[in-house]
Formats: structure tokens, C-alpha cells, sequence
């Protein structure tokens, strides 16, 4: 894989933070703006200042205009908006990526920093391809349960999508620096059968070697601050260009929200400390995750469990994909 090129929707985030920073900066409210530009809706200018729309070099020429912005701060916006506009270059490192996973492809794009947690499911990007597709199978059943007509793609494609993301962990030379905490649960049971759960616990010990992985393990016991709960999975991204802003995203099941709020971002960084205090040492987590290796291998029958052609048995490889639900 290629190194890490900006993604165009963290490069829409910034240009909307600058671009909202010198509309205020200015003494312009959103009104006043579109008022003197004679833009038809205020929603374009909330878009264009949430990182929500693709950037039009033109109306962001007439926006620095109006703030008064100087050379040098046009020349590096304007150099922001090629750059978020750029989908098609950046698309080119992953050939097989569905419109869903691309998001979170480009979300992941740049990351010197990714920390994770998820109460119910092994962190997407450490998932085998048979964990996966159980998740995407099983999530899909739910939509067919409710009456929701049929849509996305078919789940080997789903698969080979998040796959295309594996080296993520392994991206030479700047691979980001990845902590998980893990809740026994999620590798229970429950999860899957034996033969499934066999090779993700194989793959977790594999990447749990990665000198820039750490991989907590929580017991199910286990006290969390003062009995503190964390309701909801979450993730922790921060950017190389240290302009970008750091991202929050919380998982809901069926509904994902992201945030910048310096606010928001706090709380989770304080509730990730506590995870990663309450949760086994990263050698204790490996220890763990081996002996579970070893009690399911010899408990388990031959796997008898095929996935189709997407998901062949995993291969012992330093990499993983992010294969969540999401």
C-alpha cells in the first residue's frame, strides 16, 4: 500500500474549520455571508464550513475575498480544496473499496493515532474475514427482519472491501501507532463458532507482536473506574498534520456519529484511560489470548464452516482489515 496520502474528507474538515475561523475572525455571521454573496441557501455555507460537501474552488475564492484573507492563507486553503476534492487519485489505493467502507478508509487515511474500543465485537480492524462475515451476514439479517429492501453489496464484497484496508497496521514506513481494548465477550461464544473464533484468536496473538500494536484484554468482571459502564463502541483518530483535528467516532448499532468537540473528545480520552488501566497489561493480554488459542484447538473439530470466496482461511500475515458492521 501506498504511504498514506490526505484523505479528502479530513482535508474538508480542516478547510471548514479555517474557513468558519476567518468568517468570525472577519465579524461576519452565516447570514451576513450569504447575504453579501447572494447565495440562495445557508446550508451551503454550513456544508462547506462541516467538511459535509465537496468544495468548489470558485465560491471558496469568493469566501477568502470577502474575509480578507491574505496570500499566504489563500494559497494554503486553495491548496486544501484541490486536495478535498482529489477523489479520484486517492481512491487509487483501494481498487475493490465500497462507498461505505470508503469513508472510514479516508477517515483512517494519515492517522499517526488510532485507539479503539467496543463492548460487544472484536475492533474492526483486527477482525479474520470469517469473524467479519458472520458480523456483516448476521447485521444484514436484521435489515431483512425489519422489512428494509435489499441494498449494498453482497457480503464477499463487503469483505474484500474492508480487506483492502488491512495493511493499514503494517503501512510502511508510517504505520500509525494502534491500541485496542478488548472485551472478553467478544470472544466468547456467542461470537461464533469455534473454528471462527479459533482463527481470530490466532490473528490477534499475530498482531499483538506488531511493535505498534497494544492490545488490552477487559474480563468480564473486571471494575471499570468507580463501576463506570461505557455504553456505546468508540474510536480515538489523530493526524499526522497536527491542523487536522482530532476525530471521535461513537458506534450506536445502526447509527455512527463523529465529532471534533474538544469537549466530547475529553470525556472519551479520559474513559479510554480508565479501559486500558482496568483491562490486562498487553503481555498478560497475550498470554491470555494464547491459552485461549490452546484450550479452543483442542476442544474444537476440524473446521468444517466455509465462507465463499472473499473469506479463505486467514493467513498467518502482519496485517488485518477494518471489518466491522460499519
Amino acid at each position: 500500500m501506498p504511504p498514506a496520502a490526505p484523505s479528502p474528507i479530513l482535508r474538508r474538515r480542516r478547510l471548514g474549520i479555517e474557513l468558519r475561523r476567518l468568517r468570525e475572525t472577519a465579524g461576519l455571521t452565516g447570514d451576513q455571508v450569504i447575504e453579501r454573496i447572494g447565495w440562495a441557501s445557508a446550508s451551503k455555507l454550513s456544508r462547506l464550513e462541516n467538511g459535509r460537501s465537496r468544495p468548489d474552488p470558485q465560491d471558496v475564492g469568493v469566501l477568502l475575498k470577502l474575509y480578507g484573507a491574505d496570500d499566504a492563507e489563500q494559497q494554503e486553503l486553495m491548496r486544501l480544496v484541490g486536495e478535498a476534492g482529489d477523489m479520484r487519485g486517492w481512491l487509487k489505493n483501494f481498487p475493490v473499496m465500497t462507498q461505505q467502507q470508503r469513508g472510514w478508509a479516508e477517515l483512517e487515511a494519515g492517522c499517526v493515532e488510532i485507539s479503539e474500543y467496543n463492548p460487544v465485537l472484536v475492533p474492526g480492524l483486527l477482525q479474520t474475514p470469517g469473524y467479519a462475515q458472520l458480523r456483516i451476514v448476521s447485521a444484514g439479517e436484521v435489515g431483512e427482519g425489519a422489512g428494509e429492501p435489499e441494498h449494498g453489496e453482497e457480503p464477499a464484497t463487503e469483505v474484500q472491501a474492508r480487506l483492502a484496508r488491512q495493511e493499514l497496521l503494517t503501512r510502511e514506513p508510517d504505520a500509525p501507532r494502534y491500541t485496542a481494548v478488548l472485551e472478553e465477550a467478544a470472544l466468547g461464544r456467542r461470537a461464533g463458532p469455534p473454528e471462527v473464533l479459533r482463527e481470530q484468536l490466532h490473528q490477534l496473538c499475530d498482531l499483538a507482536l506488531l511493535p505498534n500494536v497494544t492490545l488490552h484484554l477487559l474480563l468480564r468482571d473486571t471494575q471499570i473506574g468507580h463501576w463506570y459502564l461505557p455504553p456505546t463502541a468508540f474510536s480515538l483518530y489523530r493526524f499526522a498534520d497536527p491542523l487536522d483535528p482530532e476525530t471521535l467516532t461513537i458506534e450506536g448499532g445502526f447509527t455512527d456519529v463523529m465529532s471534533t468537540e474538544a469537549f466530547a473528545l475529553n470525556r472519551y480520552k479520559v474513559v479510554f484511560e480508565w479501559l486500558c488501566t482496568a483491562a490486562l497489561t498487553a503481555s498478560d493480554t497475550l498470554t491470555w489470548l494464547i491459552e485461549a488459542t490452546g484450550r479452543l484447538t483442542e476442544a474444537a473439530p476440524p473446521s468444517t464452516v466455509t465462507f465463499g470466496p472473499a473469506s479463505a482461511p486467514t493467513q498467518r500475515r502482519r496485517d488485518s482489515g477494518r471489518l466491522t458492521d460499519r
